[in-house]
């Protein structure tokens, strides 16, 4: 075990690993977004502590669980939308802006990297997007806005207006197969970086929570800032117990 890892890092070694690094892929979950006020998903007050998640089989085989999750939508009741991005999100959109971070691998479906100012193209989503839908059938992008007087007004679930498919908020549902092409980016860029820093996430949801160790063993520093212990910080060069907004505007000097 290294020392690093036994005496966990402060805000100034972070700082040089950044300073020292060509290529910095940053992946993001809940914990860099909580300090936007938006919930995480699995602590006491969390989202699922409040409402049972839909399973993916039960939105497409149950009428009446389709309509609980569009009703979810229109209500807010997730509070997945409607933050704003916070310190953490700046910085990272600061390094990304800089060309020292070349993509923003992200658990989170809350959009608050690309409302920060990181392009598209450079936001990497596992899990989806909580701001749009998409036709399950043939994945055509649809807003909120097209369905909203219809479905509120005239209780009319949403379908695919090009082909008449059920039509799904654009976040992974469980029991969802993950997306290949955001896997396959997600891999190709955790393979090309020489630094992966990870921010707010307990890293426990797999098969995301493998590329830390993917950097790692393909010769990348690894560090981890979250505010608690995670099962990966033994393999870390540098862990910082901290909150991700005050270290990160300190850090890149946001």
């Amino acid at each position: 075990m290294s020392e690093s890892v036994l005496q966990p890092a402060g805000r100034a070694q972070l700082a040089r690993a950044i300073t020292d690094a060509r290529r910095i892929v940053i992946f993001t979950g809940a914990g860099i977004s909580t300090e936007s006020g938006v919930p995480d998903f699995r602590s006491p007050g969390g989202v699922w502590s409040r409402m049972k998640p839909i399973y993916f089989q039960e939105f497409v085989g149950d009428e009446g669980r389709r309509r609980e999750a569009w009703s979810r939508v229109y209500s807010g009741a997730a509070r997945w939308t409607g933050a704003e991005p916070n310190d953490g999100h700046t910085a990272v959109a600061r390094l990304i802006a800089a060309g020292r971070a070349t993509a923003v691998i992200t658990q989170n479906v809350d959009n608050l990297h690309q409302q920060s100012g990181i392009p598209d193209d450079q936001v990497i989503e596992l899990h989806g997007n909580a701001h749009y839908a998409r036709c399950l059938a043939c994945g055509l992008r649809h807003e909120f806005d097209d369905f909203r007087e219809s479905f509120l007004e005239r209780g009319q679930i949403p379908v695919c207006r090009a082909c008449g498919g059920l039509v799904k908020s654009a976040t992974i549902s469980f029991g969802q197969s993950m997306p290949e092409e955001p896997m396959e980016r997600a891999e190709a860029a955790t393979l090309d970086c020489d630094l992966f820093l990870v921010l707010g996430s307990s890293l426990v949801v797999y098969p995301a929570a493998g590329f830390p160790l993917l950097a790692k063993r393909n010769g990348a520093m690894l560090a981890i800032v979250n505010r608690e212990p995670t099962d990966l910080d033994v393999h870390a060069d540098i862990v910082l117990h901290d909150e991700i907004g005050p270290a990160m505007r300190e850090v890149v000097g946001a």
